[in-house]
């Protein structure tokens, strides 16, 4: 099993906690996931030598405090973390006793956690003195393959120290930039409106002009983003979807004969393979509700006459499910391990949703056999 699905392992037993409510307090919450998390990592929880728990480390007056765990690399501290009760909100809590222990020890690396989150911090601002904010969080929850490329940089395997700190201000200041962003994606401040305008408005920015520019500047900003996602994504789609006939070997009366169906002679005879919105939502769609089960890179589209084939690896033997959209009446086909394929009847997109368990029982299949 490779780092990434064993954090997806991990990340799958956090709903049954939250809906049973057996983790309460912090020691559950070190148990049922800190542990397992820095096991993820290659550390073993059960060698001193490489994970230290109740780690003392006395602060001036202050005697016999303890951090949580300490992960050490030839018995010297590299990662002190500091856990909290399971589910708590660390936007409300200060990582007092990591601060302090973080300027007596070697280490450059401090976590807190709730079990669920975990928030990297380091000294960028200033040396041997822990940043009041964190340069990388990490969600169980809710993360991406790029999260858990930067978390398994503190992986046993792949630590490096400096590499780390080198790449540190990096993560910071572009999660900055992109909160920022956010920002004013939802609500432009007065600087940003000015910045925007200051070579296309010749105008005073008065407060009635600033009121009425904001919500104009607020649209464009949306409206650029919409565009820049749209061409990525047709982008995309063009290298995904070129001229499939000479590849298709899925003959379009067997898919018939196999789905008790028989296409009408327009609907089979077509030449033109356009890529509609819809079908593209319907991929997207798709991928959505099997992203916890196979790494959705993996999966891709291919037009075909009648319908869109939604492929693992780009392999028309690795069908995953076909988009049969164009037709009055819309369906989704799903194939089982026997590669026979059932067509489910849909009315809207969110009718797709109905058929996840399908969806991802037959992802499953190219995760344990890829052929």
């Amino acid at each position: 099993m490779d780092f990434i699905d064993r954090l997806r392992n991990l990340s799958a037993r956090i709903p049954k906690l939250q809906e049973s409510g057996v983790v309460k307090t912090e020691e559950g919450a070190k148990n049922a996931l800190v542990m397992p998390f820095i096991q993820a990592l290659g550390y073993d929880v059960f060698d001193p030598h490489e994970v230290t728990p109740e780690l003392t480390a006395d602060v001036g007056t202050k005697k016999g405090e303890k951090v949580d765990y300490a992960i050490l690399s030839e018995d010297k501290p590299i990662i002190l973390m500091e856990c909290k009760g399971f589910g708590v909100d660390l936007n409300t809590v200060h990582a007092s006793q990591l601060y302090r222990y973080f300027s007596v020890t070697e280490a450059r690396f401090g976590v807190l956690t709730n079990g669920i989150t975990y928030k990297f911090f380091s000294d960028l601002d200033a040396p041997n003195k822990m940043d009041e904010t964190p340069f990388f969080v990490f969600d169980l929850t809710s993360f991406r393959d790029q999260d858990a490329d930067a978390l398994k940089q503190f992986s046993k395997g792949a630590f490096n120290q400096q590499a780390i700190v080198n790449t540190a201000s990096e993560l910071k200041y572009g999660r900055g930039i992109k909160a920022f962003i956010a920002q004013q994606f939802s609500d432009p401040s007065e600087e940003f409106v000015r910045l925007c305008l200051k070579d296309i408005y010749s105008g005073r920015f008065t407060q009635s002009a600033l009121e009425e520019l904001t919500p104009i500047t607020k649209s464009a900003f949306r409206a650029f983003i919409s565009d820049q996602v749209e061409k990525r994504l047709k982008s995309a789609l063009a290298s995904e979807t070129t001229d499939t006939d000479e590849h298709e070997t899925v003959d379009e009366d067997t898919v018939a004969e196999n789905t008790n169906e028989s296409e009408s002679a327009d609907e089979t005879t077509e030449s033109k393979h356009e890529t509609t919105q819809e079908e593209i939502d319907g991929y997207l769609t798709v991928k959505a509700i099997i992203r916890e089960v196979i790494d959705v890179k993996r999966v891709s589209m291919r037009d075909a006459k009648s319908y869109c084939a939604l492929l693992v690896d780009d392999n028309n033997r690795q069908t995953l499910c076909r988009l049969w959209f164009n037709r009055s009446v819309k369906y989704i086909g799903i194939l089982d391990e026997s590669k026979n394929e059932e067509k489910y009847q849909i009315e809207d997109l969110d009718d797709i949703y109905k058929y996840a368990e399908q969806l991802r029982a037959r992802a499953s299949h190219f995760v344990a056999d890829p052929a």
